[in-house]
């Protein structure tokens, strides 16, 4: 299973400092998060897409081109890239270009987002939304994986003979995984091409992300992949670890109550009781990692939020330093001891030392594309 961080580079200010950081301030701390997990042992540095304050991270292929210079092993991801209102053409040419740069080090979490507002501002309908993100995924997923690419689609100009440049490095395109909160048709859309899903795993209950999880792996299996318990689960996360469990609830506690995504809805330990935020001692956040098992099966990626809500840069490193010393080897042992024989190992560039988890490529055009809702029969699979 691969670790890691992911930062939505919102600024917000410190409730305990009272200060707020400056743009550059914030997006170096997200560079200086990204080397310090690599430092710590982690796998994979995420970096979230927002165009409107208080976020800071416009260009995620801008700030992961940086992080790739700086770091040899680290998978680098998106988290995620809007698939509604980036032209796919685009995508699948500054991130073929970055996988190049990266020595294979890139995977792309791809979603809707949560900023309806950025639509108009792209010239897109935000009623057309599911349509836009299953039309613009299967462009980019043809694009990736065929030359000479003829398309009419309703959401951009058409295509003649079009080849996106570069070529992805070695003939391998960029795993990607869709990204979902709350719906299931990015778990459908992930089951029919055979990619990754990645659950929010963060602000609901653990059940409703169980049922996401649960329906990709159903659809996978039912799509001709394999079995369900070969399909391929990333999940997020947060957390707050001090050595002492008092210490954490006390330490965190203030970003907690001030955080835009928390406030209003529960309490610290109501949440921490019934979503998968972890706040605690190492012991109890492992314990509660561990638990995620039971409900969602075997996964092959858990990335952790660490700066969110106001948290300054050197304690989002310390938490770091700890998740590499204290837990995730803990994770790594235990996780291992009790890893089906069937379930596939977490996605890697042949390049970069390891091999896609993603079955032969399906090439669908707009019009095989799947539905905005799980269809009631399963396709038989089909490669090319």
């Amino acid at each position: 299973m691969q670790f890691g961080i992911f930062s939505v580079g919102e600024l917000a200010p410190d409730p305990r400092a009272g200060r707020m950081p400056t743009e550059h301030e914030r997006i170096r701390a997200m560079t200086a998060l990204a080397v310090r997990a690599e430092e710590a042992g982690l796998d994979v540095f995420a970096t979230g897409e927002h165009h409107r304050p208080p976020y800071v991270c416009s260009s995620p292929a801008t700030l992961l081109a940086y992080v790739a210079a700086r770091t040899r092993r680290l998978i680098l991801s998106t988290a995620t890239t809007l698939i509604t209102t980036n032209d796919p053409v685009r995508v699948a040419e500054e991130y073929a270009l970055l996988q190049h740069l990266a020595g294979g080090r890139l995977d792309l979490i791809a979603g809707r987002g949560d900023t309806p507002d950025v639509y108009p501002w792209f010239g897109q309908d935000l009623r057309e939304a599911l349509a836009l993100a299953r039309e613009n995924y299967a462009l980019l997923h043809r694009l990736w994986r065929e030359t000479d690419v003829d398309w009419r689609g309703r959401s951009r100009a058409r295509l003649d003979g079009f080849t996106s440049t570069p070529r992805p490095l070695d003939g391998v395109p960029p795993f990607v995984w869709h990204a979902s909160v709350r719906s299931p048709e990015a778990a459908e859309r992930a089951a029919y091409y055979g990619d990754g899903f990645f659950a929010a795993n963060l602000l609901a209950p653990v059940e409703h992300y169980a049922r996401l999880i649960g329906l990709y792996r159903t659809r996978y299996a039912e799509h001709g992949h394999g079995t369900p318990e070969q399909a391929v689960v990333g999940l997020g996360g947060q957390l707050f670890v001090r050595a002492r469990s008092q210490d954490a609830l006390s330490e965190f506690r203030p970003y907690f109550d001030r955080s835009p995504a928390h406030a209003g809805h529960w309490s610290l330990e109501e949440c921490a009781a019934r979503t998968p935020l972890a706040v605690g001692s190492p012991g109890e956040v492992i314990e509660k990692i561990l638990g995620h098992r039971e409900a969602y099966g075997h996964c092959q990626r858990q990335l952790f939020a660490v700066d969110h809500a106001g948290i300054p840069l050197e304690t989002a490193l310390e938490q770091i330093d700890i998740l590499g010393e204290h837990i995730v080897p803990v994770l790594r042992r235990e996780l291992a001891a009790s890893r089906p024989p069937t379930a596939p190992a977490p996605p890697r560039h042949p390049a970069a030392g390891g091999r896609p988890a993603a079955p032969a490529a399906r090439t669908a055009s707009v019009h095989t594309a799947p539905a905005d809702h799980p269809a009631p029969a399963a396709r038989p699979r089909r490669t090319h």
